[in-house]
């Protein structure tokens, strides 16, 4: 049984605002195991770059309120932690890889001084053998004729190979977390594979435990161990990859299947999106925030909010629909279709 690296328990978030008190993360709760990946999914907006930067303690404070909850990484929280003790836990135990490489590195500094630096902050070691492990990072993460890149400047690596510095950046200090924020988005589909790919492969050789956040549930497939999918600062269903794509339960996490990209399919078939916007949280909506988007809204949505239901011992979802008193809704053909197509293309790779 793998140990449990981090316990998010009950977490808000809040920011104030000119326009009020923005309830960013309205009670978050997960854990992560040791070489596990965490995929957390959702829209822009729905609180999931808040609740990764908010495991780094970078919300500034303020605007930034954390109203309550815990952060427990290897048992210890980091909420109450002062600025100076979050600097040892940051790229020392805990990494983050951001959207956008050219915001990560500095432009006036060659690659290979930046990835040193890093090593030598966080560990006892030469300036000879931190550039020694510098050029064997950027070698690891697939950068070719890793000692003459190593003397180069961020503006001479395309956008993949920057992202590939980043994460050489981020791994000098052989952090037992690693969290990446939408570090895939900035690039096209071919970088992004084998950028999904390189992921893959760090967590299978170091056993880094992954926090994914992405907005692509089309990513999550291949990367993850577990998708939380957010909505409104709230996690609205959990559980494994197998749970969330075979056999969704929340109406939101049907509409992000449904409006996925099917790139085997040849019909001209338009492409679904899930309907309205999601809710300005300066004044959450009473009930279940996705009852004003969701077709099958039943009146106790719009009156109290639901609890997360127990699918399975790995599977929850916050939903009125689960109750043993809610009509039985059938999935929509939109999903129904995607969920063949995914069966389809397992049975086809397993012959």
């Amino acid at each position: 049984m793998s140990k449990t690296i981090l316990e998010v328990k009950d977490l808000k978030i809040n920011f104030k605002t000119y326009a009020g008190l923005v309830h960013a993360v309205r009670g978050v709760n997960f854990d992560l195991k040791e070489g596990e990946t965490l995929a957390i999914v959702g829209e822009s907006g729905s609180g999931k770059s808040v609740t990764s930067n908010a495991l780094m303690k970078l919300i500034p404070q303020p605007p930034g309120i954390y109203e309550s909850g815990q952060i427990l990484f290897n048992g210890r929280d980091l909420i109450p932690l002062t600025d100076k003790e979050m600097t040892k836990v940051r790229g020392n135990e805990i990494a983050m890889i951001f959207q956008d490489p050219m915001t990560s590195l500095n432009p006036t500094m060659k690659v290979g001084r930046q990835i040193t630096e890093v090593i030598l902050q966080h560990k006892k070691v030469s300036k000879a053998d931190a550039k020694k492990r510098a050029i064997e990072l950027l070698s690891q993460v697939g950068i070719p004729f890793p000692e003459k890149r190593y003397k180069q400047y961020p503006h001479e690596f395309s956008g993949g190979m920057r992202q590939r510095v980043v994460i050489a950046i981020a791994l000098a200090a052989d952090p037992k977390l690693l969290i990446a924020d939408e570090p895939t988005t900035a690039l096209d589909v071919t970088i992004q594979a084998q950028i999904l790919e390189l992921m893959k492969e760090i967590q299978k050789s170091s056993k880094t435990s992954i926090i994914f956040i992405t907005h692509d549930l089309g990513v999550v497939a291949n990367v993850a161990d577990r998708v939380a999918v957010m909505y409104a600062g709230q996690i609205v269903e959990y559980g494994t990859v197998n749970d969330i794509f075979y056999n969704p339960k929340h109406p939101y996490t049907w509409g992000l299947l449904g409006s996925m990209p099917d790139l085997d399919n040849d019909t001209d078939e338009l492409l679904r999106t899930i309907p309205g916007s999601p809710p300005d949280l300066t004044n959450p909506p009473k009930g279940d925030a996705f009852a004003a988007r969701n077709e099958f809204a039943m009146a106790i949505d719009y009156e109290q909010e639901p609890p997360m239901f127990q699918v399975s011992d790995t599977h929850f979802a916050k939903t009125w629909l689960l109750h043993p008193d809610a009509p039985k809704i059938p999935l929509p053909d939109a999903v129904a279709k995607r969920i063949e197509g995914f069966l389809a293309k397992e049975a086809e790779f397993n012959d």
